[in-house]
């Protein structure tokens, strides 16, 4: 370890987040000196997968005031939804996110802190296990693999494209992402599932659409895959900042079905998404569909989503020639001069650097907040993934979108925001077989839980009834800046990427804050046509790390 403090690194990078693990990766050809650490003994910040015993620990860092006590308030979701809270508030666990701190200081440094009372990313986070989890089947703590942003990514998404040319998606299994669903009444039968149809043969062989509303919506879909030709372009130019659900009644008569079916592909959490932003977010969805396969337009990683592309971008790192060390807290120990800084680890080791890299830790005052429920189910759900067209993949993820409204005995002030359910089989790495998992977000509001609880029972009385809720997780999460942050520090350059976007599907423009920090790295080195454009190592195959 001494032999860390010889030289002075050209870049620090600290936490393993996917922001700062892409870095890594982008770095791994470069020749420069980078050191990579983190606090947390497992990779992925923000964007973890946490095993039962992390999150019980992680849970207990992020819980907020009068948790325990709202626990009593939740309504029996299922014959599970009984017992108590395990998540109590206390002290800093030792596997919480971590982050840097200024040496001799009271208060936490902004680079970073987890700390209940200053880093709000997450917060008010509680656990709850089934009375009798372990004989309905709950296994051993490291059986799952619990993703804190469990995004999907579309096949058309920049990600990909960069994974594929530096060389670093061998090392990542991608598992596709099947149906996507409405919950509602067909017919007169309330409490049903409704696949969202997404070509011409899934429109025209679709039951529950009256013949009438399958022209009207197969026009809409042609519209869309050529919404920004210079032809369909006045269409909605100038409503462009208008609702997009009023679009689809003036300009395409959608009923209220159909426009569920619509608006449920934008994946938009506030129900308010704009014609501008929801054609295009529509557009990249069908347009997706096929590209690496039929019947499917997204993708998700197995083993925990983000999190394992942070873990093949940390290695990659390494076998660049960088040093990559986990559970290791970090501290400013001298902001220095000639343009370096001193950081001291936690075996007190003292490195220097000239460029510090890490993350924004505390949310923006103006930031929206989103409730999360991570939900173990003790049944496969297996209807929900089923194959989708001939030669297609099975499915690993399935989309569940409760429309406003449509969810019984809601608050009212809860009910005008959708809910949305990821649904991933066993098949992803995230629980033993026979499970199955659902993620379900909305925006936060003061009846969050309650919603999402009520969520995940509607869920699984539409798809099992006898399906048991064998452990969740709920939590809020916020988000920072959205920019970087650069600053001067003794002459050393800080940058702060800015925290994860609370989109259900990953957002391109995050890599824009990567290929920013790997330009500042580089400096004058740094060309465009060079970032994450990689060749194959020699004497390495396929199956190879890169």
């Amino acid at each position: 370890m001494d032999s860390l403090s010889e030289e002075t690194w050209d870049t620090v990078i600290y936490g393993t987040g996917l922001s700062q693990s892409l870095l890594a990766l982008a770095l791994s050809r470069s020749k420069k000196r980078v050191l990579h650490l983190d606090a947390n003994d497992f990779y992925g910040e923000h964007e973890a997968a946490l095993s039962l015993q992390e999150a019980e620990a992680w849970s207990r860092t992020f819980a907020g005031p009068g948790i325990t006590q709202s626990l009593d308030d939740q309504p029996a979701s299922s014959e599970s939804d009984s017992g108590k809270n395990v998540a109590e508030a206390g002290d800093t666990a030792s596997r919480s996110l971590k982050g840097v701190q200024l040496a001799n200081d009271e208060e936490p440094a902004r680079n970073g802190t987890s700390s209940k009372t200053d880093s709000n990313i997450f917060r008010n986070a509680y656990e709850w296990k089934h009375p009798n989890a372990e004989e309905h089947g709950l296994s051993f703590p490291r059986a799952y693999s619990l993703a804190l942003a469990p995004q999907i990514i579309h096949t058309k998404s920049r990600l990909l494209s960069q994974l594929v040319s530096s060389r670093a998606y061998r090392q990542v299994e991608f598992l596709a992402v099947g149906s996507f669903f409405v919950y509602g009444t067909v017919g007169a039968v309330p409490g049903t599932l409704s696949r969202i149809p997404s070509s011409r043969e899934d429109v025209f062989s679709a039951q529950s659409i009256p013949a009438r509303s399958k022209r009207t919506l197969m026009k809409f879909l042609k519209f869309v895959i050529d919404y920004d030709s210079d032809e369909q372009k006045p269409l909605w130019q100038e409503k462009a900042n208008k609702p997009l659900s009023e679009f689809l009644i003036d300009e395409f008569k959608l009923d209220e079905n159909l426009r569920n079916y619509i608006l449920a592909l934008t994946l938009t959490l506030d129900g308010n998404v704009t014609v501008k932003d929801g054609l295009a977010t529509i557009h990249r969805h069908l347009t997706s569909i096929g590209l690496f396969g039929p019947g499917f337009c997204a993708v998700y990683p197995k083993w925990g989503g983000m999190s394992e592309i942070a873990q093949v971008g940390c290695r990659a790192g390494a076998v660049g020639g960088g040093i990559y060390m986990l559970d290791t807290p970090t501290s400013v120990q001298n902001l220095g001069s000639g343009g370096e800084m001193s950081l001291k680890l936690s075996d007190e080791v003292s490195v220097r650097t000239t460029t510090f890299i890490s993350s924004q830790q505390t949310c923006s005052p103006t930031s929206r907040t989103i409730a999360r429920l991570v939900a173990v189910i003790d049944s496969p759900l297996q209807s929900l993934f089923e194959t989708l067209a001939e030669g297609a993949p099975t499915p690993a993820v399935a989309v569940v979108a409760f429309p406003s409204g449509s969810l019984p005995n809601t608050p009212h002030s809860s009910s005008d925001v959708p809910v949305y359910a990821f649904a991933h089989s066993s098949d992803t790495g995230e629980c033993p077989s026979g499970q199955s998992v659902i993620y379900l977000t909305m925006q936060a509001g003061p009846q969050s839980s309650r919603v999402l609880d009520i969520a995940v029972t509607a869920l699984l009385q539409a798809v099992t009834p006898t399906a048991a809720i064998l452990y969740k997780l709920y939590y809020e999460q916020s988000i920072s800046a959205r920019q970087s942050l650069v600053t001067s520090q003794g002459g050393a350059t800080v940058f702060e990427f800015p925290s994860p976007s609370l989109g259900l599907a990953f957002d391109d423009e995050n890599l824009d804050a990567v290929k920013e920090a790997w330009k500042l790295v580089l400096k004058d080195e740094a060309t465009d046509d060079t970032f994450m454009k990689f060749e194959d190592r020699e004497g390495m195959g396929g199956d190879d790390d890169d």
